[in-house]
Parts: C-alpha cells; structure tokens; sequence
C-alpha cells in the first residue's frame, strides 16, 4: 500500500504500477482525467493501471497521486516513453523551470536527494492548499482545479524543451478572463459573482499584477491555445463557474457554445461537458465544501476571512514592525481605511505586502499556489489589527 506522505511514495507507485507503453489520445486522456474528477479540484478515483486503496487518506494525499499520475500520462502521451526514472527527471527540470523568479516554492528541495525524492517535496509544496494553516472547511477546489494548469504547461514543456515565453501567464488570464465573462452571462447576478472573478483573478500565480478586463470573447487571443487539451480546459473550468448556482441556463449554454466556436471545439463537446459537470458535481457535491452550502462564494468568503484574522492576530507584531518599516505602505494602507485605492496603489500595497509575507514564515501561506487568493482579505483587516495609534499617526503627513 502506497502512503503518500512518507518518503519514497512516488518509487512505489511505480513498482505498484508497473509502467507499461503509454498509448492513448489526448481526447481520451482528457475525457478520463476530468472523469477522475481532477478538472473540477476533487479526486474520486485515479486512471491507473492497478486501483489504489485511498482509504484513511486525507485530500492532499490523493491529490498528489492525482497530479503525479496525470504528468506521467501527459509524458508518456508526449514523448511515447514510459521510463519512470527518465520521467522523474524531465518533471523535476520542469518544475525548476516553472518556478516564479524571486520565490523559492520548492525551498525544501535538497540538492543531494535522489530524484524521486526531490519531486515528492516538489509535489507535496504544490498540493498544499490551505490545509493545517487555514479552517478544515476551507474550500480548495478552486486551488486544485488549477492544478491542471500544471499538466499542460508540461504539455508544451515536452513539445518545446522548455515552457514558452509567457505561456503561463497566457493561460492564467485565459481562464481569469473567460470565467469573468461567463459570470456576466448570468440573468440571476449577485455581489458574489463578482467575489468569484476576483478570486479567480487572485488565485493565479503568473498574473497576479496584471489587470485583466476583457469585454467580450472577440477580444481574447484564443488562438494561442492549438491544443485539444488546452481547449477542452477552458471550456469545463467556464462551465464549472456557471454552475454555481447549481443551474446553467439557456444564454449560459449558447456562451458555452460560442467559446467552442471561437476555439474550433465541436458543439458535441459542450453538451457533454456542460452533462458531465452537472452531473460530477450533482453526484459528490455533498463531499465537497464548496458545494456544500446555498451560496459557496459566501461560505468560502466567510470561512477564509476568518481564518485569515486568526493568522493575522497570531503575526500581529511581527506584521506591525515590517509594516512599519515602509512609510509608503503604511500610508496607502492609511488612505485605504478612508477610500478606495486606485489601481496603481493597489498594486503597490500588493506587491509589499507579498514581499512582506516572504520573510514571516507563517505568513507565506499567501505565496503558495492559490494563496495568493486571500490576499484581498489580508488587506481588508491589516488596518484593523493593527494598534490604534497606526492611523492617527498616519494622518501626519
């Protein structure tokens, strides 16, 4: 039995595996994959040769056998190879290669480990969502449904030999801005759908700074994106927004459909994706948190604003000195209590504060992959936990 979260889980896997020749069609691989439930950010079952007996495992383990699973299978559909120790190697360049300049994700790595040992760290950093650090009913659905982004940016690692220029960046603004309109689809709009977009919008992790505000489907660059999967992607992760209100209606179906005709995608695709979310999601929503309540936007809005007073309040002082350090930022942060910030402030108290977070361990939690997303919220009470004095001093300028 494979434990994920003891050293040398990814060697047996594959010796529990046995890796045969890798043959499948990328419509296939996608079509399995998402029945895996690893599009939508909630693993029920992995596409393996051999089940895998996940009983007492907690979420993160599974993902990890998820995202190592779909790599290999991406490698082998890739490059027709099936070598386990090759694979290893090619996905530790790759990661190494797909870490944000200035951040150490993969920190943990130890120049002397084997590979496979490597990778596990690696992996294990990059499943992490907000478990142990933030409330056990923190929805990571969305955190986890981007971990397909991984997938493909190896997709085109494999093809290319390295991850083109800004591919990363591309489809992170893809999926922002295509969830965003198809949020706008909606006949029944609430303040939460907006919530949704920005939360989106801080999730992804190539294009945290850049204001995306894209009207229509015309003014998307989709032709960027030639692959199957890519496409398919797209689609479902529009499709998964929508349905959040646990309908998609008559005008949501057609932008559905229209965002297939803009990528050359057949309409077949659409209706069974539009079928098969409705019906993952109908089947197992009482297992997923996010799911689980009559607005999830509310309920994850809700729980991780709690939790990020809590760790606030636990860094208080040590947030308070480095704050204080910066004249620049405790001044916006002033004005902040009083007005909104303009754009460029914005970015401004965003990229100090994640700078911030970097050097308070217990804070960068906002850097790993999808925490950036609580970062509106650590903005909003900043000001609130801070002593009183902060703002009457402020108000000398």
């Amino acid at each position: 039995m494979i434990n994920p979260s003891a050293n040398g889980w990814i060697d047996k896997f594959f010796l529990t595996q046995k890796p045969s020749s890798v043959s499948v069609h990328p419509d296939l691989f996608y079509k399995k994959v998402r029945e895996t439930g690893f599009i939508y950010g909630h693993i029920v079952s992995f596409d393996t040769l051999v089940p895998i007996n996940t009983k007492g495992w907690i979420q993160n383990e599974i993902s990890k056998i998820a995202l190592l699973n779909t790599l290999y299978t991406i490698y082998g559909l890739t490059t027709k190879e099936s070598n386990p120790e090759s694979f290893v190697l090619k996905v530790v360049a790759f990661y190494n290669e797909m870490n944000p300049q200035g951040f150490s994700l993969f920190k943990k790595v130890l120049p002397n480990s084997s590979p496979s040992l490597n990778l596990e760290k690696i992996i294990d950093t990059r499943v992490q969502t907000n478990i142990d650090i933030i409330s056990k009913n923190f929805s990571h659905i969305l955190t986890n449904a981007l971990l397909f982004v991984d997938a493909l940016a190896f997709h085109q690692y494999l093809i290319h030999g390295t991850i083109p220029e800004k591919y990363l960046k591309k489809i992170e603004e893809a999926i922002v801005s295509i969830v965003s309109l198809a949020l706008k689809t909606k006949t029944n709009k609430s303040k939460y759908d907006d919530l949704l977009i920005k939360l989106f919008e801080a999730s992804v992790r190539y294009s945290k700074f850049s204001k995306v505000n894209v009207q229509n489907l015309e003014d998307l660059k989709l032709d960027y994106f030639t692959s199957e999967l890519e496409k398919y992607y797209l689609i479902d992760m529009a499709g998964m927004a929508l349905w959040s209100d646990g309908i998609i209606e008559k005008n949501e179906a057609y932008f559905l459909h229209k965002l297939a005709e803009f990528m050359s995608v057949p309409d077949n695709f659409v209706t069974e994706s539009i079928n098969k979310t409705n019906g993952f999601i109908t089947k197992y929503k009482d297992e997923i948190p996010y799911f689980n309540y009559s607005n999830p936007v509310k309920h994850f809005y809700d729980q991780t604003t709690q939790s990020v007073v809590v760790l606030i309040t636990r860094n208080k002082n040590r947030l308070y000195k480095e704050i204080s350090e910066s004249k620049e930022l405790m001044v916006l942060l002033a004005h902040s209590t009083r007005r909104d910030l303009n754009e460029k402030e914005k970015k401004k108290v965003k990229k100090q504060l994640l700078d911030i977070c970097k050097s308070i361990p217990s804070l960068t939690i906002f850097l790993l992959p999808g925490g950036s997303l609580l970062l509106p919220i650590l903005i909003k009470f900043i000001p609130k936990m801070l002593p009183s004095s902060f703002n009457e001093n402020l108000d000398i300028e």
